[in-house]
């Protein structure tokens, strides 16, 4: 493919390619860390440039654009600068389970791409079949993260150096999510009310992106002490206080393929999911610890039950554990490089 003059690398061999993200760092969601760790997969064999949109100044080879809707107008404005380069969106949880049956600019999307590319097999089911032949699944990825304590250490043996967390003896549950709507972060505080005289630590990391969710809670927090809402923190710490935990809850009305669920099973910690297809395209359709959405009681009594019944909390650790070897960066770089192979060989040639 020519480039443009105004590209100053364009001598060099790479393919370029360009991955818009409508979600910047600051953001720091499931969006975000797509968009980065896929630069990082990439960089080796292709010149990458992270952007939230494409102003077409410098012709590429490739772009891959996340979330059909919010990244509409780049795919619009690349269809029709670059009507034969290829162009693979990647479909997120609102796409899947929203905007591609009701909004005309994600449908759009779906038909100007060459390659459309879903997070976990279940979201398959809700594309056409004609649009299902030129999908990929490619599973999301995170590196194996030690707890800061081993199990069968006290803390009081444990070394000095712990995290404030691993050092507490509380049972602690952890959900990560962002205070907005299709995370569903109410149903966690109604549970941690139920749960105040338990003994139970909840805590909750997300920014709040909802100013009635933030009131709620910040009321739970007053109302339940044993609920900490820690606001958004950067991404290792969260990872760290993950890793820590003794199980994490996702309480969303749709997901694409989230992050915190892949997270949590390379950190050996159990999972407590909503029961969507997004969620069961993760875990398994066999899962144990399903809840329905919104259920605030149902959640409540499965903490109870993943504290007080070892037999059911090393079920969804043997669970967790046997899903584990979809998610390693290995697997997820491999299948990248495929697709890009694929989809971009044909137009060297």
């Amino acid at each position: 493919m020519k480039h443009s003059s105004r590209d100053p690398e364009a001598v060099t061999a790479k393919p370029l390619i360009f991955i818009i993200s409508p979600a910047s760092a600051k953001a720091n969601n499931g969006n975000w860390q797509t968009a980065s760790r896929w630069q990082r997969f990439l960089r080796d064999r292709y010149r990458v440039r992270l952007t939230d949109e494409w102003d077409g100044k410098i012709q590429a080879d490739l772009m891959i654009a996340l979330h059909a809707r919010r990244s509409a107008p780049a795919i619009q404005a690349w269809a029709r600068q670059s009507p034969d380069a290829p162009l693979i969106v990647v479909l997120t949880g609102t796409d899947l389970y929203r905007d591609i049956h009701t909004d005309a600019d994600a449908r759009q999307s779906l038909e100007a791409a060459s390659r459309l590319v879903v997070l976990q097999e279940a979201g398959l089911e809700q594309l056409s079949p004609a649009l299902r032949k030129k999908t990929s699944v490619i599973f999301q990825s995170a590196p194996q993260f030690a707890p800061s304590i081993a199990p069968s250490l006290t803390p009081a043996s444990a070394p000095a150096a712990l995290s404030p967390l691993a050092a507490n003896p509380a049972f602690t549950v952890i959900m990560i999510g962002h205070l907005r709507a299709e995370k569903r972060p109410e149903t966690y505080m109604q549970a941690a009310l139920l749960l105040k005289s338990s003994g139970i630590r909840l805590l909750h990391v997300g920014h709040a992106l909802d100013a009635g969710l933030a009131r709620q809670a910040a009321d739970t927090a007053a109302a339940c002490p044993s609920y900490e809402w820690l606001g958004g923190l950067p991404h290792a710490r969260t990872r760290r206080l993950l890793a820590d935990s003794d199980l994490m809850v996702i309480t969303s009305a749709m997901e694409g393929g989230a992050n915190v669920i892949i997270e949590a099973v390379t950190s050996g910690v159990p999972v407590l999911a909503s029961d969507i297809d997004g969620n069961r395209g993760m875990l398994g359709s066999d899962y144990a610890g399903y809840f329905p959405v919104g259920d605030s009681a149902t959640l409540a009594r499965l903490i109870l039950r993943v504290r007080d019944e070892a037999p059911y909390r090393e079920q969804l650790r043997r669970q967790c554990s046997q899903r584990a070897d979809l998610f390693s960066p290995e697997r997820e770089q491999a299948a990248l490089l495929e697709l890009l192979d694929n989809v971009l060989l044909p137009h060297q040639e």
